[in-house]
């Protein structure tokens, strides 16, 4: 997996540019769960096209092509997989997975790291693509050289681990209404979930 990655780096950070109205319209809903302040960490940071602009302040990812890109924009990065965080217990306020749980070996214990790592009370913040929405369909038939590593969650299916690990008070926010050749401008984020193809799911630790 890793080595996909590293291979495709510059393909995964262009995606953005050429995607630029649903990469906008994922920011913003990220944005309505995002704490104002504190010490913030993005699992799997990629070359940091969330951190750098919500301003989470450390990053870490198994790619060292992706963390390259993702240092030149201000992210404290560090070379770890989500299942291994290189952190002491109850560092941060809130921890962040943007499209990026799907693709880790063990979502479960990335979600126990990340309740490890978070301070009580702290938030967690977590971008899907909808197992069930007409995006996590079409991304589940479509050939890529990342999404065919992916394994994708519904919206019920990850809050169900998010509660085994003790996280609660959850809110959802969603975006992305439209198939990504059809947006032509910004999605606002609604509450909810069961419409749009981009989830944020977002919970606090005990």
């Amino acid at each position: 997996m890793n080595s996909i990655f590293d291979k495709y780096y510059k393909e995964y950070d262009v995606w953005y540019i050429k995607n630029g109205f649903a990469y906008l319209s994922e920011l913003e809903a990220v944005k309505k769960v995002l704490p104002e302040k504190g010490k913030g960490l993005e699992i799997g940071v990629g070359t940091g096209r969330f951190a750098s602009v919500l301003g989470i302040e450390y990053g870490i990812d198994p790619s060292e092509k992706m963390l390259e890109i993702a240092m030149q924009r201000g992210i404290k990065v560090k070379l770890a997989d989500g299942e291994n965080l290189p952190f002491e217990n109850a560092v941060f306020d809130y921890a962040a997975a943007i499209i990026a749980l799907c693709f880790t070996r063990n979502p479960q214990k990335v979600l126990k790291e990340a309740n490890r790592v978070l301070k009580g009370g702290g938030k967690i913040i977590i971008g899907i693509i909808d197992k069930d929405s007409f995006l996590g369909r079409l991304y589940r038939k479509k050939k890529s050289v990342f999404y065919e590593y992916a394994k994708f969650f519904s919206v019920e299916e990850l809050t169900g681990l998010l509660k085994e690990e003790g996280f609660k008070k959850f809110s959802y926010y969603q975006t992305i209404f439209n198939s990504l050749d059809k947006i032509s401008s910004v999605e606002a984020p609604q509450k909810g979930f069961g419409k749009g193809g981009f989830v944020v799911v977002s919970g606090e630790k005990k």
